[in-house]
């Protein structure tokens, strides 16, 4: 929460990427500015939760894996100042979500928290015809 006044106010930064399958290049899908450690994951869960049932064999265990246990580490990870990575790869997808503790610079007010893009992007169909 930014206090009136405060230049600077803690939170989480958060992203998902993917990686070009050719160059290996990193694509930004979404970032969400998180207030606490609690709301980066909660931004993570709801964009894995979306996918994980398109996925097949070890991204999909992995997947639920972590939206059932694996989380709560990842948020003690947050709550001590240590970022968190997750990696699912569905063949030759791969979906990076990161999380850090950083120090917002007060310039601009996001106003609206928003399902990340990607939870849209990929689909049943998308994910299911890759193979595994």
């Amino acid at each position: 929460m930014t206090r009136r006044g405060a230049l600077t106010t803690p939170g989480i930064w958060c992203e998902c990427l993917t990686r070009d399958p050719a160059s290996g290049a990193p694509r930004t899908l979404a970032t969400f500015d998180a207030t606490t450690p609690g709301q980066g994951i909660r931004w993570i869960r709801v964009a894995l939760r979306a996918i994980a049932p398109a996925l097949h064999g070890r991204a999909r265990t992995k997947a639920w894996h972590w939206l059932e246990a694996e989380h709560t580490d990842a948020q003690r990870d947050l709550n001590f100042g240590e970022p968190h990575t997750l990696t699912i790869t569905q063949g030759t997808t791969r979906i990076t979500w990161t999380a850090r503790p950083v120090t917002f610079l007060t310039l601009a007010h996001r106003t609206t928290s928003a399902l990340p893009p990607c939870a849209e992007l990929l689909t049943h169909t998308d994910l299911s015809t890759r193979g595994e």
